[in-house]
């Protein structure tokens, strides 16, 4: 299995950035590799809504998301590790799924296939937040599902933390970073 692990936090060493760490760590340990991109690290501009995509299936903006885009393709588990700022994901993740808008055009307006036919994709989404509010992550998952529909990939698992803000904090929870390890041996066929 192929596995795209997205960084989406914009601390290298943030709580998101840790356990998507260590889920890799898990993948590796189990036999298994991923491709590991940090958003923070790359140029993704907004989307500017001029729906040439609508006709073309692309996206005339030439940024990172070039190369983005064809990773989303070739990877069969997309891991999208994120942050959560005022009940959503942060803004280099947001601009991400902004951007697959043009993967959204070419699936349901041109009909274009995203994947082979059969072929669904892991669609797994980690995400920390610093308050204890019970709908949290409720708006952001709606987001990440339908981020991951257009990708033809399904919300198969979900790491979700809340009470947990400063740098490097989730390192006090052992059983989260075990969780995402685990689960990083079990995409491994581990």
């Amino acid at each position: 299995m192929k596995v795209l692990a997205l960084y989406g936090s914009p601390r290298k060493e943030g709580n998101t950035a840790l356990l998507l760490r260590e889920l890799v760590k898990g993948l590796r340990a189990g036999g298994g590799d991923a491709t590991e991109l940090f958003l923070c690290d790359l140029q993704i501009l907004p989307c500017v809504a001029d729906h040439s995509c609508s006709e073309t299936g692309k996206c005339f903006l030439q940024d990172d998301m070039q190369a983005i885009y064809n990773h989303l393709l070739a990877h069969d588990c997309i891991v999208l590790a994120a942050p959560i700022f005022f009940y959503n994901v942060n803004a280099q993740t947001k601009a991400l799924i902004d951007r697959s808008q043009s993967l959204w055009a070419r699936k349901y307006v041109l009909k274009h296939p995203v994947n082979p036919p059969g072929i669904k994709k892991k669609g797994i989404f980690i995400s920390v937040g610093a308050t204890k509010g019970a709908k949290l992550f409720d708006g952001t998952l709606l987001t990440v599902k339908y981020f991951f529909d257009t990708i033809d990939a399904e919300l198969s698992h979900t790491l979700l933390y809340r009470s947990v803000d400063g740098k490097g904090e989730i390192l006090k929870h052992p059983e989260a970073l075990q969780e995402a390890h685990n689960l990083g041996m079990a995409l491994a066929g581990k």
